[in-house]
């Protein structure tokens, strides 16, 4: 079948088709979908708690004494996707948007010494890149 990496990026990959068309769906209505917004807002929480649990993996992996740092970064995201999930939507996708690029700074910050394989952080940009466009583009939407 796929190696890891090829599995990780085709499943990364995929992952951004419902940002994408929720995206579009909060300008144009589809049938049966009632609140694309919402939609949007709680799968990209979703997403955001996954990607902070992957410090959490890797501070797991590690042998040293010196993981406490990682392991605590590694639930703000998920602290910070249940929050966006409190509020209008309007604030929901600040509050996502913010914690999106945050963990990409932090991911950039820690690459090497989180050891993240090579292909991970140019991955994650480009995934980032695509999430917030799309985020920025259900806000928009709210604001018309």
């Amino acid at each position: 079948m796929f190696g890891s990496e090829k599995t990780a990026k085709v499943l990364g990959y995929a992952g951004l088709i419902p940002f994408i068309i929720l995206s579009i769906a909060s300008w144009i209505e589809i049938p049966y979908l009632d609140n694309a917004v919402y939609a949007l807002i709680t799968y990209a929480a979703i997403i955001l708690s996954f990607m902070g649990a992957i410090h959490w993996g890797m501070a797991m992996s590690k042998t040293d004494n010196k993981q406490s740092k990682y392991f605590i970064a590694s639930v703000i995201p998920a602290l910070a996707a249940w929050f966006s999930l409190l509020f209008t939507a309007f604030f929901s996708l600040i509050i996502l948007l913010t914690g999106f690029i945050s963990l990409i700074i932090y991911d950039l910050a820690v690459e090497k010494t989180q050891a993240f394989p090579g292909w991970y952080i140019p991955m994650r940009i480009r995934l980032t890149f695509i999430v917030v466009l799309s985020l920025i583009g259900a806000l928009v939407s709210v604001l018309k």
